[in-house]
């Protein structure tokens, strides 16, 4: 899988590559990343890559021609990328598309900055547009940081124990069962007796049902989706 981003700050986006799980799959070559500065882009004598907005508004805006040209070289000299903008307007990102999206060979990722980018070229570029919350940060970065990382873990290899995918949060839309390490009693305060018997079949009965009741608890837009599963004492 390839990431390219397109950001005026490439050095927020860098270094989130370079450790742990992702720096690990960058160096087995599972991933790839790298950047487009729409700035290096610009005919504007000083390099600008924002403006006003016609008609008015507060804050300025990311214009047409520096983005419109990266995206033409990016099309250009690495066809066929699945271009994402991170947009208010966007459905919301899940992992449903996470998995999805992991198939994918090449990925683009728009980062807006400023009041935003101008909608010609969401018109123009866009296979898809997602927002990550109801809610405004200062630019984009954080948010394609978010979609890449989700993508990357449903990506074969890219997880020591892909077995540890099927039981995480959102895995066919419940929230993962809570979950314990040792000691099994922490001053005073212990664990679920049947997870200490060694009854994997009991096991795994108790933590579906666990998983069920904390999304009924935490997300009940998502339990109302589903019927209880088998009932165990816990």
């Amino acid at each position: 899988m390839k990431f390219t981003f397109v950001t005026l700050f490439e050095s927020l986006v860098r270094p989130y590559f370079e450790d742990s799980i992702l720096g690990r799959a960058k160096k087995e070559k599972l991933i790839s990343v790298d950047f487009l500065n729409p700035r290096n882009f610009s005919v504007d004598k000083h390099k600008k890559v924002d403006d006003y907005m016609v008609g008015g508004g507060a804050g300025l805006l990311m214009t047409c021609q520096p983005i419109d040209d990266t995206l033409k070289f990016l099309l250009k000299n690495k066809p066929n990328p699945h271009t994402i903008f991170l947009v208010p307007a966007g459905k919301k990102f899940t992992q449903n598309d996470a998995r999805r999206l992991a198939k994918k060979e090449h990925i683009c990722l728009v980062c807006g900055r400023y009041e935003g980018i101008d909608e010609r070229i969401i018109e123009k570029y866009a296979d898809e547009i997602f927002c990550i919350g109801d809610f405004v940060m200062t630019g984009g970065e954080l948010g394609a940081l978010c979609i890449s990382d989700a993508i990357s873990r449903n990506i074969v290899g890219v997880l020591g124990n892909n077995e540890s995918l099927e039981v995480e949060s959102f895995e066919g839309n419940l929230l993962e069962a809570p979950s314990f390490t040792k000691p099994s009693d922490y001053k005073g305060s212990g664990v679920v007796s049947a997870f200490l018997k060694g009854d994997h079949a009991k096991i795994r009965a108790l933590k579906n049902n666990m998983a069920f009741l904390k999304t009924r608890f935490f997300r009940p837009d998502l339990y109302r989706k589903f019927e209880p599963p088998t009932k165990e004492k816990i």
